[in-house]
């Protein structure tokens, strides 16, 4: 069964992505929340069901382990509000298993949200911590996100004879666009010249080839068509989405077909997508792309493996400006994750909610002109899980 066509946004929100220390786990799903019932003219009582993405409620005294996080504040009982978590792509999947409950016919209106509170702790006792206590003793040990994704740049430089500097056009472009974004964790513009100076991480990674840990959380609400228009809304399409999980956690890195330069379960949930939207040729169909560039090499290969150039011409793609905000093919208007922020559960409801606003022309400085069909991708754990969506106007 294809899911094209039958299941509508009708509202979309966020909160400032950022420290947020100000505010508790509950506080900015709130927000969000309430931001996209204002969007929809909406509230509580119009809800049948909810889903909400979390990946360490360990992080926030277990806020976010279960539906009731959601259900409590916003006294949504005694209806299901179910969470999910899959990697980085936590905060897309309960997008796509609230448009699975519509698109059933068991649920005429919904809510999806996505919430991750990664400041209360030091970075060390964040995301890192995880690798430290919690994951495998002997395979990944010391293992860290930087450590995953530094030798697929070094692969990516040896193989296409690339180097730092044309990951230093990816931070300076979604740097640029961060600053335009009123809501981006980081809003100031930077040179080339500041990223290759930039302290080293993971060799070749640097400080600004990394994405920040981020406070955040986005809502969107989905529909039938039919109710879109019996509301009046100005509302977007699913056209199609796809969810792969290619390899386990620890064994990636180990796989004879993985060749470091890429991403299969980008590949194939990309092929998902494409196939049930009807795209045949993505670079001249998509007209707007938020993809996961939680390093900039990853945004690199995001290109090809989606299919907006061939193998080893994301580089010629991004010193070309193809993907810049006035580009053929404008890629991470927001921000990105590298400038908007990663609170890994919020940011796959944060890139659908900004590529609603583009097919819907509210992105001010950002806006893309005649944008009407767009793609969100987010990419979980090592790279062995990745979800794509494909969005458009009526």
């Amino acid at each position: 069964m294809s899911i094209k066509d039958k299941v509508a946004i009708i509202g979309v929100g966020s909160t400032k992505f950022g420290e947020n220390f100000e505010m508790t786990y509950q506080d900015m799903a709130l927000e969000a929340v309430y931001e996209a019932y204002a969007d929809a003219g909406l509230e509580t009582k119009d809800m049948d069901a909810a889903w909400i993405g979390t990946l360490s409620p360990g992080l926030t005294g277990l806020e976010g382990d279960a539906g009731a996080s959601l259900a409590e504040p916003l006294n949504f009982y005694p209806r299901p509000v179910t969470r999910v978590s899959a990697y980085c792509c936590s905060g897309m999947e309960a997008v796509r298993n609230a448009a699975f409950g519509v698109a059933s016919g068991e649920y005429k209106m919904v809510l999806a949200v996505g919430v991750e509170k990664m400041r209360e702790v030091p970075p060390r006792g964040s995301l890192v911590a995880r690798h430290i206590h919690e994951t495998h003793p002997v395979i990944s040990k010391g293992r860290t996100a930087p450590g995953i994704f530094a030798p697929i740049a070094t692969r990516y430089f040896h193989q296409y004879g690339y180097g730092k500097e044309t990951l230093a056009k990816v931070a300076v472009k979604n740097h640029y666009n961060g600053s335009l974004n009123p809501k981006a964790h980081f809003r100031s513009t930077i040179t080339e010249d500041t990223v290759l100076k930039a302290p080293m991480v993971v060799d070749p990674l640097g400080l600004f080839d990394c994405c920040p840990t981020t406070d955040g959380a986005a809502a969107a609400i989905l529909t039938t068509p039919e109710i879109a228009r019996e509301l009046k809304k100005d509302y977007i399409l699913i056209k199609g989405m796809g969810l792969a999980v290619t390899y386990g956690y620890f064994s990636m890195a180990f796989q004879e077909d993985n060749d470091f330069l890429g991403f299969k379960s980008t590949r194939e949930a990309a092929a998902m997508a494409y196939r049930q939207a009807g795209i045949k040729d993505p670079r001249k169909e998509i007209h707007v792309a938020e993809v996961h560039d939680c390093f900039t090499i990853t945004e690199l290969v995001n290109y090809e493996d989606l299919g907006f150039c061939g193998r080893g011409e994301g580089g010629k793609l991004i010193a070309d400006g193809i993907t810049a905000l006035n580009g053929e093919l404008p890629v991470n208007t927001s921000g990105g994750l590298k400038s908007c922020g990663h609170p890994v559960g919020a940011t796959g409801v944060r890139m659908v909610a900004d590529v609603v606003n583009q097919l819907r022309g509210r992105s001010g400085k950002r806006q893309v002109k005649k944008a009407a069909i767009g793609l969100t991708h987010t990419l979980g754990g090592p790279g062995s899980i990745a979800c794509v969506f494909v969005l458009g106007r009526p």
